[in-house]
C-alpha cells in the first residue's frame, strides 16, 4: 500500500507542473493580457511599456514561468486587480473558500443520499414504472444546463413564492464568524436563527448543483447492481436460504460501491466547476463567482492562482478516490 501511494503521489506532483504551465500560457495567450486590463483603452504606448517592464511581461515566458513557479512555492499570487483590488489573491481565496466547499458538500450529500437509494431501487425493479420514471428523470438532471435549472429554481421558489431566499449566503443577520462555513457557525456559537438562515440560503444553490451528480451517481449504482445481482455468488447465497437483508448488504451492496466510490470522488471534483455558473446566478460569494469576476474583470492573478488550486483539488480528489479503492478492493495495489 505505501509503494502504491508513493507512486501516486509522484504522479500528482508531475500532473501539477504540467497544469501549472498550461494554465501559465493559456493565460498570457488570452485577447488584450493583464497590462489592457489594467491601463484600459486609456493607456499609452509608453506607460504600456513600463507596465510589462514592471510586471515581467517584456521577459521570456520560460523565464516569467519559473518566476511564476518560484512565488507560488512561497505563496505569493500576487495581488487582485479587479475583483477586490488590493487584496492578495491568497486572502481573497482564504475568504471565499469556505462558501464553495459547504455548498460543495452540502450538494454532494443530496446527490448520494438520493442517487444510492433510488439507484438501488430502480435496479431492484428493472424494467417497472419505477425504474423507468427514475431512469428518465436521471436523463433530465444531466441534459438540463446547470445555470438554467440554477435560475429555474431562483424563478419558481425565491420569486413566485418567495419560499426561499435568491442571493447570497446569510440575511442581514448579526452573526458570530468562527470557521467560515455559516450554518456551522451558527450550530458552534449556539445562533440558531443564523444556522437556519444560512441553511436556507444553501438549499437552492445546493439543489441546482446537485442534479448532475445526482443523475451520475444514479445511473452508475443502477447499473452496478445490476451486475453484481446477476453474479454466482449472490444467487448461492439466495440458495443457501440466507436473509434478503444480509445477501443485500455483504453480497450486493459492498460489491456494487466499488464504482460508485470512483464515480462519487470524481463528481466532488467536478462541482468545482459547476459551482462557477451556480455561485454566479445565486451571489453565493464563493470561489466559484470570484473565478467568474475575474473572467468578466480581467483579473489574471485570480484566475490563474483560483484554476491552479480547482486543478490540484481535483487531483488530490482523484487521488484519495485511487486510495480508498485500492483498500477497498486489494487487487488494485498489486498492479
Amino acid at each position: 500500500m505505501l509503494r502504491y501511494t508513493v507512486r501516486r503521489l509522484i504522479q500528482l506532483v508531475v500532473v501539477v507542473l504540467v497544469l501549472s504551465l498550461l494554465v501559465f500560457a493559456w493565460l498570457r495567450a488570452l485577447p488584450g493580457g493583464p497590462v489592457s486590463a489594467l491601463l484600459g483603452d486609456r493607456g499609452t504606448p509608453e506607460s504600456r511599456a513600463a507596465l510589462s517592464a514592471q510586471l515581467g511581461l517584456d521577459q521570456p515566458i520560460f523565464l516569467q514561468y519559473f518566476k511564476f513557479l518560484g512565488r507560488a512555492l512561497t505563496g505569493d499570487f500576487g495581488n487582485s486587480t479587479t475583483v477586490q483590488p488590493g487584496d492578495t489573491v491568497v486572502e481573497i481565496f482564504l475568504q471565499r473558500f469556505p462558501a464553495t466547499i459547504e455548498l460543495s458538500l452540502f450538494a454532494i450529500v443530496l446527490a448520494v443520499l438520493a442517487g444510492i437509494p433510488l439507484g438501488y431501487l430502480a435496479a431492484r425493479r428493472r424494467g417497472g414504472w419505477f425504474d423507468n420514471l427514475s431512469v428518465g428523470g436521471s436523463l433530465v438532471g444531466v441534459a438540463v444546463p446547470v445555470f438554467f435549472l440554477a435560475y429555474l429554481l431562483k424563478y419558481i421558489f425565491a420569486t413566485e413564492l418567495q419560499w426561499l431566499p435568491s442571493l447570497g449566503r446569510q440575511g442581514d443577520i448579526e452573526a458570530t464568524r468562527v470557521t467560515g462555513f455559516f450554518v456551522l457557525d451558527g450550530l458552534l456559537t449556539q445562533e440558531w436563527d443564523a444556522a437556519w438562515d444560512a441553511f436556507l440560503h444553501l438549499l437552492l444553490p445546493a439543489v441546482a448543483l446537485a442534479t448532475i451528480p445526482f443523475a451520475v451517481i444514479f445511473r452508475i449504482t443502477r447499473a452496478a447492481v445490476l451486475d453484481v445481482v446477476n453474479e454466482d455468488y449472490v444467487r448461492t447465497a439466495e440458495s443457501k436460504g440466507l436473509l434478503g437483508s444480509v445477501i443485500r448488504r455483504r453480497h450486493v451492496l459492498r460489491n456494487a460501491m466499488l464504482p460508485v466510490v470512483t464515480t462519487i470522488g470524481l463528481q466532488v471534483g467536478a462541482l468545482l466547476a459547476g459551482a462557477v455558473l451556480t455561485e454566479k446566478v445565486f451571489a453565493f460569494q464563493g470561489v466559484g463567482e470570484a473565478l467568474a469576476l475575474g473572467f468578466e474583470r480581467r483579473d489574471y492573478p485570480v484566475l490563474q492562482m483560483f484554476i491552479m488550486v480547482a486543478a490540484v483539488i481535483y487531483v488530490l480528489v482523484n487521488l484519495l478516490v485511487d486510495l480508498s479503492y485500492a483498500l477497498i478492493d486489494p487487487r488494485i495495489r498489486a498492479r
